[in-house]
């Protein structure tokens, strides 16, 4: 091999070393997007006490519409900072398990809307495109009717998810044991 084809075959590894190390962290902030919005988010029972309309989605990391839906639930929460709160809990976390019953959580995502008096005033089952959810959170905000509630996306059975593979530290958790 000549000093040129060295030279080549160096810059041919330097750039697959770079395309690995982006396709890497592009696919771990994707998979964390979700995760970091729920660490982020305050406990159920205080933004629901706090005078200001709250969204709470039920997700799982392994849901395909959760995932579709996570940008448009992150434009949300910085574009209406403390006007709204934002809580994001992970179905396959043993925590959430009573909230999953008393709510009915059987598809997701599951979002519930609560007026700024902690009272449910819609749900939404399933993939809901940007365009919706934005309209809904607008009507919300206006303590107005929502629109869009009588249509249902795409949805991942709650059931679907793999005990197995569930965590014993989840993103609400605080990185404490479960017992």
């Amino acid at each position: 091999m000549d000093n040129k084809d060295r030279a080549m075959a160096k810059v041919l590894a330097i750039v697959a070393a770079v395309l690995a190390v982006v396709v890497f962290w592009t696919r771990s902030l994707s998979s964390q997007g979700l995760e970091a919005l729920a660490q982020a988010s305050l406990p159920l029972d205080e933004a629901l006490g706090n005078d200001k309309p709250t969204l709470v989605e039920f997700y799982a990391d392994w849901c395909e519409a959760c995932h579709q839906m996570e940008p448009t639930m992150a434009h949300l929460k910085q574009t209406h900072r403390g006007a709204l709160d934002l809580v994001l809990l992970n179905v396959e976390n043993p925590l959430w398990e009573q909230e999953l019953d008393q709510f009915q959580v059987r598809g997701i995502p599951t979002v519930l809307f609560y007026g700024p008096d902690g009272s449910v005033r819609g749900r939404s089952i399933g993939l809901r495109q940007p365009e919706q959810l934005e309209a809904m959170v607008a009507a919300l905000l206006r303590d107005n009717p929502l629109p869009h509630l009588n249509l249902q996306g795409a949805t991942s059975a709650v059931s679907d998810a793999n005990p197995s593979q569930s965590s014993a530290v989840g993103p609400r958790s605080h990185g404490e044991e479960l017992a």
